[in-house]
């Protein structure tokens, strides 16, 4: 096989318990193992690449993948790392949040592969037309409650109070394996390590219904040095559809990593190899303004999730802002990408009329925007060579016209580096 996939994970630091017998058993056949994704949004979060790239290492492995979407389990909510009831989903919900993660997988995953495609379920199907009345019979009577309640996911919960709903989840979450198990010949279960619970669960029906084997083994859950929520920024989640969490959005939380996360980062989300993230650390190392670390990691991630053209988009964004960069990067920006680079950055509005006459770069600076104090601080400014229009140094006599408005609309100019101001002709 082309790599031991525990080892790797190993060396990642992407493993934490794992059952006694896994690892010989992928070391001697082609083990189909699976992963499940809550279906709580129409799209998956970067915390959500952790146990994609579970299912990606294990695909490269030489074994076989399978994706579950929980769209039975979506309603019923895991208690798991929760510490109340959580809001139960309708069906067309689950639909809709169904499409928008099966998309998103395919990406990551080969579903083509004769000898190892992966596979993608929904738990709904085959728990649609259970009963309860089947399911407390053909399942519930072999797990006790006592099992049940000694798992940590159920106990934290037991002082503040858990419904009947969530506490069964675990019997839901163990028909699956055992129902893969049946179908499939899946004999492995990967997740967090507050799964754990959950996932023995499934072995445990595994072998008191079939008699037979089956195995685990959980990753450690993604945290911040600074102990702050992972994949959390101040507006909001970041996700991994482009229309919630931009790419340029999306390259600048893996660029602003700190140099504690990185290495952790660049390990887990990436496929770089040991001896070239060892390389990268050695060089950032040397040179750790240059954040070389969070600039390989940002790319790697973004290209993976987003694509080429996407991590260009961004890296071009990124020029315009912290680098250097010309007119011709901001005229090919779109409107949506140029007011999110911009974003917080003054602004004034004057009226078209004005720029199709031509506006004059002293009173755009001064009297007609108040950027600048006065027109004549505008004037020492520009004598100075401190003034950009669109990212061009221009001078005392330059005037604004209609073909330099970025997208018929905007105007961008700079004083010195770093203070940016917009105009935004109306």
């Amino acid at each position: 096989m082309p790599t031991n996939f525990v080892e790797e994970l190993r060396w990642r630091g992407m493993l934490q318990d794992i059952m006694p017998g896994t690892e010989e058993l992928l070391s001697k056949e082609v083990v189909t193992g699976y992963v499940g994704f809550d279906p709580t949004a129409d799209s998956l979060h970067c915390g959500s690449l952790v146990p994609i790239m579970l299912l990606v290492h294990l695909q490269r492995a030489g074994h076989r993948p399978i994706a579950l979407v929980g769209g039975a389990t979506g309603m019923v909510g895991d208690p798991s790392g929760k510490s109340d009831e959580r809001n139960l989903l309708d069906e067309n919900t689950l639909a809709k949040n169904i499409a928008g993660v099966r998309a998103q997988l395919e990406k990551f995953l080969d579903f083509n592969s004769k000898e190892n495609g992966a596979l993608l379920v929904n738990n709904y199907d085959w728990m649609k037309n259970f009963s309860f009345l089947h399911f407390i019979r053909d399942v519930g009577k072999h797990i006790t409650v006592n099992y049940m309640a000694a798992k940590d996911s159920v106990k934290k919960r037991m002082e503040t109070g858990i419904s009947f709903t969530e506490f069964s989840y675990q019997l839901l979450q163990g028909y699956d394996f055992l129902h893969l198990y049946k179908e499939t010949g899946c004999k492995l279960q990967m997740g967090g390590s507050d799964q754990w619970g959950n996932i023995t669960t499934g072995t445990e029906l595994i072998r008191r219904i079939e008699g037979g084997e089956a195995f685990a083994f959980t990753c450690p859950l993604m945290t911040k040095a600074d102990g702050t929520k992972f994949g959390k920024t101040e507006s909001g989640t970041v996700w991994l559809d482009p229309e919630k969490t931009s790419p340029y959005a999306f390259y600048q939380f893996w660029y602003r990593s700190t140099d504690a996360d990185a290495p952790k980062y660049i390990r887990t989300f990436t496929l770089l190899s040991k001896e070239e993230i060892e390389v990268i650390e050695a060089e950032h190392a040397q040179a750790p303004d240059r954040n070389m670390l969070q600039k390989r990691l940002a790319e790697e991630v973004t290209l993976m999730v987003h694509g080429r053209e996407a991590l260009d988009t961004a890296l071009a964004a990124t020029n315009i802002l912290f680098g250097k960069s010309t007119s011709d990067d901001l005229m090919k920006l779109n409107e949506k990408q140029f007011l999110e680079i911009f974003e917080g950055v003054p602004q004034a509005k004057v009226l078209r009329a004005e720029v199709e006459s031509g506006l004059g770069i002293v009173d755009a600076l001064g009297a007609k925007t108040n950027f600048l104090a006065s027109n004549s601080e505008a004037r020492r400014e520009l004598k100075g060579n401190a003034i950009t229009v669109n990212k061009e140094k221009v001078g005392e006599e330059f005037v604004i016209k209609p073909e330099h408005l970025i997208n018929n609309k905007f105007v961008l100019l700079g004083k010195g580096k770093k203070n940016n101001y917009l105009v935004v002709v109306e």
